[in-house]
């Protein structure tokens, strides 16, 4: 698979480098926390949050909307699933890391998704972009079978437990408008959480299938 840097062009419409924020400090607590054989996320770290990159990313760049700061770190090389948020993400590596990134605008009007149309791009250690709310992302990789260590920053709330029922059925099946596509609302799994997920990926029972074409493996 090709993979493409977040300096190349191509990246520009999937998000853009974040440099108006010293996240020096944010990198340096990132690499205290744990790299797990498989892959960990947790969406609110107090370590990672006591820096100064969580008032200035509140301030700068999502406008004054408070935020949380967690992680997504272990090892993995396969897409799995895609997903995406009515926000923007903030995504900051301690290590090299790899994203697997789509265009929610390619996305069918029944929530499936190719997966020849995705593409990788390498974010190098102590880098940070923003992964724009139109584009639809996962996990990342590791570089060369090694592990991966990503801040992951969001609106406060967004990945937690849901409050109430959703569409969301069980077998990977989701609800149908009259028209016979999937009803968005079978998508959301957390708060502020939509996901498409594919039959090779592990997911939870019920969680909708709608990624068509291989599981992709960054290094086959």
């Amino acid at each position: 698979m090709k993979i493409y840097s977040v300096t190349d062009p191509e990246f520009r419409a999937y998000g853009r480098i974040v440099d108006n924020v010293d996240f020096s400090e944010l990198v340096q607590a990132l690499k205290t926390t744990p790299i797990p054989e498989g892959v960990a996320y947790e969406p609110s770290v107090e370590v990672l949050e006591a820096t100064s990159a969580l008032e200035a990313l509140s301030a700068v760049v999502y406008g004054e909307m408070p935020v949380q700061i967690g992680y997504c770190n272990g090892h993995n090389s396969k897409l799995n699933a895609l997903e995406y948020h009515r926000d923007s993400e903030i995504n900051v590596a301690a290590t090299d890391a790899v994203l697997m990134l789509g265009l929610k605008s390619e996305v069918e009007g029944d929530f499936t998704y190719d997966t020849a149309k995705v593409k990788a791009f390498l974010v190098p250690a102590g880098t940070a972009v923003e992964v724009y709310a139109t584009t639809l992302h996962y996990a990342p990789c590791g570089v060369d079978g090694q592990g991966f260590q990503v801040a992951i920053v969001l609106p406060r709330g967004t990945n937690y437990p849901l409050a109430k029922a959703h569409a969301k059925t069980a077998g990977g099946q989701a609800a149908k408008l009259a028209n016979g596509a999937a009803d968005e609302d079978s998508l959301l799994t957390a708060v502020n959480k939509w996901l498409i997920g594919h039959a090779e990926g592990g997911l939870d029972e019920g969680s909708f299938l709608g990624l068509k074409g291989e599981n992709l493996d960054l290094y086959k």
